[in-house]
Formats: structure tokens, C-alpha cells, sequence
């Protein structure tokens, strides 16, 4: 057999040991990661439910979910082990990030917009605002438009009032 048959057979081998190297690579990383939890730590399990580490064992953690929920997982579900500060912002909403002093940009833009004076066409507030139709028995009669009403030729399905 020549070398230009083998070819193809060696580029599948050589392919197929860089996939697995890779796979395990990630998989001692994965390892390495849930080794390193410590009891205090935040972690993210698998199925995306965040917790803090009560007590680490050989193959199963106690998670403590929130006041009075324990929670035992195999070591395998838990998906990272977050940094303190990327914790406290994912589950209590705080953030320390101090870097900048910049102003703050609030969340929406009524207070950009805000105004000492009120806005010209913008109703008072001792007027009710009309958002939709009024019915008949709350509107006054109108005679002109009654009148302008019965001027106007009714529409009939074909029936003719003359028999």
C-alpha cells in the first residue's frame, strides 16, 4: 500500500485524537473547578439555580438556597463557581463596581426629561382626559347633527317602503 492511501485514514486519526484532547481538557477543568469549592462560595448548578456552598463532601455538596432550604447535589451538577462579586450581582442585585466615577445613567428617561415648568399642551390635572368613545345616553343631544343625520339617505338591504 502507498503512503497517498494511508493518507486519508491518518488525517481521521490525528482528527479524532485533537477532539478528545480538547474534551478532556475542558472535562480536568471542569474537575479542578468543583475541587476548588469552599464553603461561603457561590455556585450556579446546571439547571441554572444559584446557591450557596454549606459543606462540601467526596461526591455530593449541601447547597443552602435561601432561609431554612437545604439542598443536597452531586458535584457533577454543579455548572460554575462564581466569584463573590459576580454572585452578590446575579442573586441580591449589588454591584461593586467602583472603576468609574462617572454619573450614573438612571434606567429610563423620565428624569432626563423632567421640567420645573408644566408642558404647554399638556393636559391640567383638574380635567379628566378622554381616552376612548362615549356612549350615546352620556352625550348630549346634538340637534344639528340629528338634523344633518336625517338629511342624509339611509342605505336598505332592497326593501322598499312602497307596497
Amino acid at each position: 500500500m502507498s503512503l497517498l492511501t494511508l493518507l486519508p485514514f491518518i488525517v481521521l486519526i490525528g482528527a479524532m485524537f485533537l477532539m478528545t484532547r480538547s474534551a478532556k481538557k475542558k472535562q480536568q477543568q471542569a474537575v479542578d473547578m468543583r475541587n476548588q469549592m469552599q464553603p461561603g462560595s457561590g455556585i450556579r448548578t446546571i439547571g441554572g439555580m444559584y446557591a450557596t456552598v454549606k459543606e462540601v463532601n467526596e461526591d455530593t455538596v449541601l447547597l443552602d438556597a435561601g432561609p431554612g432550604v437545604d439542598l443536597l447535589f452531586a458535584k457533577n451538577a454543579i455548572g460554575a463557581v462564581l466569584t463573590d462579586d459576580e454572585y452578590n450581582r446575579i442573586v441580591h442585585g449589588i454591584e461593586h463596581d467602583l472603576k468609574s466615577d462617572a454619573d450614573i445613567v438612571p434606567d429610563d428617561a423620565s428624569s432626563l426629561t423632567a421640567t420645573d415648568e408644566p408642558a404647554a399642551d399638556a393636559p391640567g390635572d383638574d380635567k379628566a382626559v378622554d381616552l376612548g368613545k362615549k356612549d350615546a345616553a352620556d352625550e348630549p343631544a346634538d340637534e344639528a347633527a340629528e338634523a344633518k343625520s336625517d338629511a342624509e339617505p339611509k342605505k336598505t338591504d332592497g326593501d322598499s317602503e312602497a307596497k
